[in-house]
């Protein structure tokens, strides 16, 4: 098991590498939006621990709980884009890191609706890290679909490993 997950982990740290391979050549802000979910270890670390999340507690939580991500991932970027103030936004993500490392260590057994509003939560931080961070002569929809997908695709590798290891909630008390 603990082969398999140091496979899976170097193979999202070599597909990293690849996704910065040439930036600066899109006029539509595609890639510069695809590639920032790459560029932080913190960003990577989230997005791959709410796909784990998800693997762990099973059955719909598997597609809602990213869902639920990616979804309050745009509204924190619009509210970025709109020149709203979100406070603590690096502490937020410091945070998610640590939260949704230990809620996998500890095999957390909650409720979907627990689990969507939890990383709901961190991800307004991660959608205004996203959106304020857009370059200026980026299309703000351009850039809002590279993010949107590079995010979806670190939820999959997270949630492939954590199927793929047997990652399973802690029997309720």
């Amino acid at each position: 098991m603990k082969q398999k997950l140091f496979l899976s982990a170097a193979a999202l740290m070599a597909m990293t590498g690849l996704a910065q391979a040439h930036p600066g050549h899109d006029n539509s802000g595609f890639l510069n939006g695809f590639i920032h979910p790459f560029t932080g270890i913190d960003h990577i670390m989230a997005m791959v621990a709410v796909g784990l999340f998800a693997a762990m507690l099973g059955g719909r939580a598997r597609y809602l709980v990213p869902t639920s991500f990616v979804a309050m991932m745009t509204v924190g970027a619009g509210l970025a884009l709109s020149g709203f103030v979100v406070p603590y936004v690096e502490i937020g993500i410091f945070a998610s890191v640590i939260v949704l490392s230990a809620v996998i260590a500890l095999r957390w057994n909650t409720s979907l609706s627990v689990a969507m509003g939890l990383c709901g939560f961190f991800a307004v931080f991660h959608g205004f890290a996203h959106g304020s961070e857009m370059p200026v002569d980026a299309t703000g929809f351009g850039y809002g679909v590279g993010f949107v997908i590079a995010t979806a695709m670190l939820h999959a590798v997270g949630l492939s490993a954590g199927v793929f290891a047997g990652l399973k909630a802690a029997k309720p008390a």
